[in-house]
């Protein structure tokens, strides 16, 4: 039964109109194909990453079944959801009034044109509804040749590693089909693309010696042992652990999975931000009627409030692109308005540059999360929007202001956005104490390696590797190792 439709009527005209204000402003997007649904069916697809056909996985079930009772007992509520492809799918709820329907709608043609211009994007697969729906059958053929539960706790330790990523790769040299002949589609036919590239590459590295030096695909060359350290943790083991076939195949798609979605980790600020600054201006400036305006605004404020628990991306995001268009329409920027020193002079400064609402489409097309606050998250934007870091005091049990500095609040911000705020690990050595170990480096930057979860990847990389394990970091502000044999976690403190 499909448990989606495509929109008709009323909600069509909406969309039409819509769409040509969006264009009429400058966004330049994919074809955008709303379809509508119910509430049960946009939390199957929020479980799934907002693909409608992926591997059976407990992980989804357990996503849909937390989405579920969140939005039963009054907590949550999605309104929408859009995927990164061309054409660009969004989801519509039904229960939604026109009100939200129209602010829905304007909000995903700014995340189509973000999907579409922004640089961290440009080497996504925009056919990747194809790519979920093929992995998805390849796992359950795979389950049943060699049993459901044998695969599942695969992909289970698999899953454990996929941030372990190079963002560098998102912009790695990809196949062309034209490289490509007919044996190798038949030779690795119903393998993943990251599988066929590596056996590819492989089959040309063994014959070497039979005849003259081939070329090596890069993708795989850079996984070679004179390449490291790498942070392709899983695109290392894909290519260098003693896996199966079948392991080598899953574990290729799971990473392209993961590289897939790890641009949108990488702009959560922006791309909320974006959306959001466009369904703001399309709905108080074209879309809205009178009777509407109340509603909308109760919805905007809903969606905007700040958190004392963690920032809120759409907040965050609307505000700092207001900030820069202002800033650039009233030409505060640039050399000559840094160097001022008079502060009256200073804050009265409005010099009709107008080059606002072109500097926001430049940012939009160049930055991440990380560059976006390290270059426009000013002093005085933190001060305007009375930003400040909290933490939980357990004697009052609340949440308390703990920093009003403005170095303070940004540095701690940028800690939180680097790697999304997880640790970022090398692997350093693939025949470490020359005994074949597998040597790991947690390379700090201002994330602390949590040593239980350190513990647990350690063990799920050594059931990949089938050798001992080490992890170097820094426990108490000294060097140390934690290794896994196999059999039981070892630290061992460097003096």
């Amino acid at each position: 039964m499909n448990r989606t439709k495509p929109i008709e009527g009323t909600l069509l005209e909406i969309k039409n109109f819509i769409e040509e204000h969006a264009i009429n402003y400058g966004l330049d997007f994919y074809p955008v194909i709303f379809e509508e649904c119910d509430y049960d069916t946009i939390n199957i697809l929020a479980a799934q990453g907002g693909f409608p056909s992926r591997y059976p996985h407990w992980r989804f079930g357990l996503d849909y079944d937390q989405l579920s009772k969140g939005y039963a007992y009054g907590v949550q509520k999605i309104y929408e959801m859009v995927i990164n492809t061309n054409p660009c799918y969004a989801y519509l709820l039904k229960a939604n009034n026109l009100v939200d329907q129209k602010t829905v709608m304007a909000h995903v043609y700014g995340h189509a044109d973000f999907f579409k211009n922004n640089f961290w994007f440009s080497g996504t697969n925009k056919k990747m509804m194809d790519v979920m729906a093929n992995n998805g059958t390849k796992i359950r053929r795979y389950m049943n040749r060699f049993g459901q539960d044998r695969v599942e706790s695969f992909i289970d330790r698999v899953l454990s590693l996929e941030n372990l990523l190079d963002h560098n790769l998102l912009f790695g040299r990809k196949i062309k089909n034209k490289e490509l002949n007919e044996e190798d589609f038949d030779e690795f036919d119903g393998q993943s693309d990251a599988l066929k590239s590596f056996m590819r590459s492989k089959n040309k590295y063994e014959k070497k010696s039979e005849g003259p030096k081939e070329e090596v695909n890069d993708e795989v060359e850079t996984l070679k042992d004179t390449s490291l350290p790498t942070r392709d943790v899983l695109g290392f083991l894909m290519a260098k652990a003693p896996l199966e076939d079948w392991e080598s195949d899953i574990v290729g798609m799971l990473r392209e999975e993961a590289y897939y979605f790890l641009p949108q980790r990488m702009t959560k600020i922006m791309n909320e931000g974006w959306a959001s600054y466009w369904h703001s201006t399309i709905m108080t400036k074209n879309a809205l009627n009178a009777s509407e305006i109340i509603d909308f605004a109760d919805h905007h404020a809903g969606v905007m409030a700040m958190s004392k628990q963690q920032i809120n991306p759409y907040k965050i995001g609307i505000e700092l692109f207001r900030d820069i268009e202002f800033r650039w329409d009233t030409g505060k920027f640039g050399k000559e308005y840094n160097d001022c020193q008079d502060m009256h002079q200073k804050q009265n400064w409005d010099l009709p540059t107008n080059k606002g609402r072109e500097k926001i489409f430049d940012v939009r097309k160049t930055h991440n999360d990380i560059t976006f606050i390290d270059e426009y998250f000013t002093e005085d934007f933190c001060q305007r929007q009375n930003i400040f870091t909290y933490k939980f005091n357990p004697r009052t049990n609340r949440h308390e202001v703990d920093s009003r500095e403005f170095k303070d609040i940004k540095s701690k911000l940028l800690s939180q956005l680097t790697n999304a705020g997880s640790p970022i690990i090398e692997v350093e050595n693939s025949n470490f104490e020359n005994r074949g170990e597998l040597l790991l480096s947690h390379v700090h930057q201002g994330v602390d390696l949590d040593y239980g979860q350190a513990c647990e990847t350690l063990k799920n990389i050594f059931f990949l590797w089938k050798r001992p394990c080490v992890i170097q970091t820094s426990i108490e502000g000294g060097k140390s190792f934690v290794s896994f044999n196999g059999k039981e976690i070892k630290t061992k403190k460097v003096t």
